[in-house]
């Protein structure tokens, strides 16, 4: 079992930037990729960015490509995302997941979730 926990959601303007944290623990995590998707009010549950606990190529949404940056720390076994130049459609619950998968990963490979963090932008 892998257990993930996110946190550094809030309030922020538009334009403004927040560090969302994902600590894991529970399993070694070097054959994972780890993910962040997010959920807006309404709306199905998107992708947001990916990369392999081991490194290596970034995955991103388009709609986030240049602003957004996920990463991580072996030390403290968790799993960040920089999200810089926020937009009022940024808004959303943003998850941290993980998946026992290193390659050709989609969302159904994604069987540990966490419980989210909100992310709010006003105009």
């Amino acid at each position: 079992q892998v257990q993930l926990v996110e946190s550094g959601g809030g309030l922020v303007q538009a334009g403004g930037s927040l560090r969302l944290s994902c600590a894991a623990s529970g399993r070694t995590l070097s054959m994972y990729t780890m993910a962040w998707f997010r959920q807006a009010p309404g709306k199905e549950r998107e992708f947001v960015a990916a990369m392999r606990w081991t490194g290596g190529n970034h995955d991103y949404a388009d709609s986030v490509k240049g602003r957004f940056a996920i990463s991580r720390d072996n030390t403290k076994n968790a799993v960040y995302l920089q999200v810089n130049s926020l937009k009022p459609e940024d808004t959303a619950v943003y998850y941290c997941a993980a998946a026992r998968k290193l390659f050709r990963v989609v969302e159904s490979d994604y069987a540990y979730w966490g419980q989210g963090t909100q992310v709010t932008v006003s105009s």
